[in-house]
């Protein structure tokens, strides 16, 4: 009997296209730290959208759930593994994510959402050999909703740090660099590192501080605890429109901050946006 309820209940899932997906094993960068050679890296701009994965014939989340796109976005993908951003434009995030996870598949926004194709999983050779494959099959597949995040190098430090100021000053989240011969590994690694001008987390809104003097009757600060357990008060980075409507107590939020005290507390922490 359990054998019958369990064929039927795989028949549901085919037919109602649900079946669940394997997490996907991907790779994850560490903060920048200074290298001995800098031409050694590959740069690339750190996108502010939503990581996506293709399993070949699925686009998922990093934690495995199905994304839900119209067919016409992957018509004519790959078979290949491809790891990526999905990505709308420069200072985008909110709008990206509202996009994609709606339960309701928004075609009118989707077309301007484009995959940005960084890696390939399964592919064994170095960064630099995988660069000249994602080329190959981007170029191969010519598809309006499938492009390759453009990657560079410079030749000294001081150039590393002019680009980034670059990218910033234009909205820019910051760069990632990834080292050439480095093969494609699962789970954190230093062979790819994020370079931002400032440091940001996320954190969970515990309670609302009423503002004084201007910000009288509105609101002053909210105090926040990280997943370490850390408790502190953020209380610049709003908008007006954000201090007549704060985000919820319960709400994730990301906030940007410049290192940490010895205790562990960030230093200069101002509110970023809210995480939906």
């Amino acid at each position: 009997m359990k054998g019958i309820i369990a064929f039927l209940l795989m028949l549901v899932a085919v037919n109602t296209g649900s079946a669940s997906q394997p997490k996907p094993r991907i790779q994850q960068a560490t903060i920048y730290k200074p290298v001995t050679d800098i031409s050694q890296y590959w740069l690339s701009e750190k996108l502010d959208g939503m990581r996506g994965y293709w399993n070949g014939t699925h686009l998922l989340t990093r934690q495995g759930k199905p994304i839900h796109s119209p067919e016409w976005f992957t018509k004519n993908w790959p078979i290949t593994t491809m790891d990526g951003e999905l990505w709308i434009k420069r200072g985008y995030f909110q709008q990206t994510l509202s996009c994609i996870r709606k339960k309701h598949i928004d075609e009118d926004c989707w077309r301007s959402v484009h995959f940005m194709l960084f890696d390939l999983p399964k592919h064994t050779g170095t960064f630099t050999q995988r660069i000249v494959s994602m080329k190959r099959l981007t170029k191969k597949v010519n598809s309006p909703y499938l492009s390759m995040i453009k990657q560079f190098k410079v030749s000294t430090v001081e150039q590393l740090h002019k680009t980034l100021n670059e990218i910033t000053k234009n909205n820019g989240e910051g760069l990632m660099l990834h080292y050439s011969n480095a093969q494609y590994h699962l789970g954190r690694t230093a062979n790819i590192m994020k370079l931002k001008k400032h440091d940001d987390a996320e954190a969970r809104v515990i309670a609302h501080i009423e503002g004084k003097g201007k910000y009288l009757g509105l609101l002053g600060a909210i105090q926040v605890k990280t997943a370490e357990g850390i408790i502190f008060k953020i209380g610049s980075g709003f908008s007006d429109k954000e201090r007549h409507e704060p985000p919820a107590i319960g709400s994730l939020i990301t906030f940007k901050y410049n290192g940490k005290t010895q205790a562990g507390i960030p230093r200069f922490a101002r509110f970023f946006r809210a995480r939906k």
